[in-house]
């Protein structure tokens, strides 16, 4: 599979990786765990050397992760998380609950290692800021953890501008990891001209809009119980509606590229910027073979300038939750 730098770290990515997060989290009950080292190491067959696991999906998750990738360890990058310690359920909603105290981070980040069964995170992300740490705290414990070997490099996860430039001050980062797909745009507006000005990569999580660029989900989906799509904006009757234009044209697209809409969705993605990289997730063999085989999908600068072009004219709903 075609290569990306993370960031200026020197560190080389597939250009599409893969979440881990459904494997455990959001999606109903946790996957068969043989099923999913199995997944995990055919991934790894087929090109992909960047995996993004967090604690907050649940503990097993990174041992999951960990013992897949254990006989290929050195050839991987794998992309963990601290600073969300917990969730409670507050109006029938979960809620993080936050810490991202400098012994709260040693303390995280001895976890993961020790479920990764790894020596050295290749990539650590605050997952989300807590309003109680300045940015600067969290970057010089960062810098800290570079110099003692524990982690490669760092990112941060769905912060603000200014927070990311005050943290990038102290100890630049290689990567923002955020949502984008082309049901949520929000990223075009400020975050890829950070990203470019400064030398980071933008990790894309939920590149196929939860599944629903996919075209596989209807308006009479059945989810199972647990799986946040029952009840996310994204799939509810009428926002579905109003994005079938959408669906409609992508699925153009790949008729004609003799591809499928998810790897449209993904090319598209990979040919915005340099530094984008995708991580969709699946439980799903089939699946993580058509999503892998986005990175080798060309869009031409021509079809590219007319998808966007007939995207720009579609009044797209982009309600998330």
């Amino acid at each position: 599979m075609k290569k990306r730098m993370l960031g200026k770290s020197g560190i080389e990515v597939s250009a599409i990786g893969l979440g881990c997060m459904g494997m455990d989290h959001a999606y109903g009950k946790p996957a068969d765990r043989d099923e999913m080292i199995k997944l995990i190491r055919k991934s790894v067959e087929l090109g992909c050397n960047f995996f993004d696991t967090a604690v907050v999906y649940g503990e097993s998750n990174e041992e999951l992760l960990g013992e897949a990738l254990a006989p290929t360890r050195d050839n991987m990058v794998i992309a963990t998380k601290f600073g969300i310690i917990g969730q409670e359920i507050i109006d029938g909603k979960p809620q993080n609950i936050l810490n991202s105290s400098p012994e709260s981070i040693k303390e995280q980040l001895e976890g993961s290692l020790k479920r990764l069964k790894v020596d050295c995170i290749d990539l650590y992300y605050q997952h989300r800021v807590d309003p109680n740490v300045e940015p600067e705290v969290v970057a010089g414990v960062m810098k800290e953890l570079i110099a003692e070997g524990k982690i490669k490099t760092w990112g941060l996860s769905n912060a603000p501008i200014n927070y990311m430039k005050r943290a990038h001050s102290v100890c630049p980062l290689s990567a923002i990891e955020n949502q984008y797909s082309m049901v949520w745009r929000e990223p075009e507006k400020e975050l890829f001209n950070l990203c470019e000005e400064l030398g980071i990569s933008f990790v894309a999580y939920s590149p196929l809009g939860n599944g629903f660029l996919s075209g596989k989900y209807t308006k009479d989906t059945k989810y199972e119980e647990g799986d946040f799509r029952s009840f996310m904006g994204r799939f509810k009757p009428e926002v579905m509606d109003r994005n079938k234009a959408l669906l409609d044209l992508i699925s153009e697209v790949a008729e004609k590229k003799n591809a499928t809409c998810a790897q449209i969705v993904l090319a598209w993605e990979l040919a915005q910027k340099p530094f984008i990289i995708p991580i969709p997730g699946t439980r799903k063999l089939h699946r993580l073979e058509e999503n892998l085989g986005g990175a080798d999908v060309e869009l031409t600068r021509e079809e590219l300038d007319s998808l966007n072009e007939a995207l720009s004219k579609l009044e797209i709903d982009e309600t998330h939750f």
